[in-house]
């Protein structure tokens, strides 16, 4: 990154740095077995946000890695989403035949390919990770991170609290609402500022400090995408609008409504500037990205 870069330059940056990355590191498209790596290279290769890589490479340079060093645990934390985005679209989850304004792997292809090319990407992301260019420790450390971070006390476990919640069986609870999420959605995000901490080799107060940043990020990211799903539409969101609903899915707008999500957006907004603040300017990538979270419209 160029030193006199903004921090919406430097996000440009690097987002074309981790999709380079991306295209390099994910099997060619022309080599067998050649549907199950023409399905990775559809799932992780048609844009996005790239939050979470981006949350990586933020929390490392600011405190002093270098890209080298981030390069493996920002690719690592984004094939674990792509994989997570395969399966969750799958008829047996979400049921969904749009992502990012193109059809979902399983409809691109086929169930059983999707679901391979799911476990191929979750497979390829500790493979990568394990050659991350940091001491022995941290790796392993990155390595226990994400993996507790994409399992049953995290991503996986929320997705099965969200399936069970789904249909009116049981109206959640508030807090209950938003222990799913923080596993669902936080966890994974709240993986990516630490991977990036023990890259750069934070120190136990510091890291309590991101801590708070990212478990706010994580709520305040599903708070902006259940508003999405009520006020969106499928052309801007790149997905189908209205499912949640639909499906009447555990929600922020459904269970509280619309205006006090609006007002949590704000509440989570403060506490992610309290959380940085202490970190001073070195924060500021941080905090634009946090920024990205609360007001995006995809």
């Amino acid at each position: 990154m160029d030193a006199a870069a903004t921090p919406a330059q430097a996000a440009t940056q690097w987002r074309q740095r981790i999709d380079a990355a991306l295209e390099r590191i994910l099997p060619p498209a022309d080599e067998a077995p050649q549907r199950l790596h023409a399905a990775m290279r559809h799932a992780a290769l048609l844009g996005g946000k790239r939050m979470r890589p981006l949350l990586v490479y933020a929390t490392g340079t600011a405190f002093g890695a270098s890209l080298e060093a981030l390069d493996a645990p920002a690719l690592a934390v984004e094939l674990v989403h792509a994989y997570s985005l395969v399966h969750d679209d799958l008829p047996a989850m979400d049921d969904d035949a749009l992502r990012r304004g193109q059809p979902t792997v399983h409809v691109a292809f086929d169930e059983a390919t999707a679901i391979l090319a799911g476990d191929a990407l979750q497979s390829l992301a500790f493979d990568t990770l394990a050659h991350a260019r940091c001491d022995a420790r941290a790796t392993v450390d990155m390595l226990r991170e994400l993996a507790v971070a994409a399992g049953a006390r995290g991503m996986c476990g929320g997705q099965a609290l969200d399936i069970d919640a789904t249909g009116g069986a049981r109206v959640l609870r508030i807090d209950e609402l938003e222990h799913l999420h923080a596993l669902k959605t936080g966890a994974l995000l709240r993986a990516s500022v630490r991977l990036g901490a023990i890259a750069a080799g934070v120190d136990a107060d510091t890291r309590a400090q991101l801590d708070r940043y990212a478990d706010a990020l994580g709520l305040a990211f599903q708070v902006r995408d259940d508003l999405l799903d009520v006020e969106g539409d499928s052309a801007t969101l790149g997905k189908t609008a209205g499912k949640d609903a639909a499906q009447d899915k555990a929600t922020f707008p459904a269970l509280i409504g619309v205006e006090s999500s609006r007002a949590r957006l704000a509440e989570l907004a403060q506490t992610m500037e309290d959380a940085l603040a202490p970190l001073g300017p070195r924060a500021a990538a941080l905090s634009t990205l946090g920024e990205l979270a609360i007001r995006r419209s995809h």
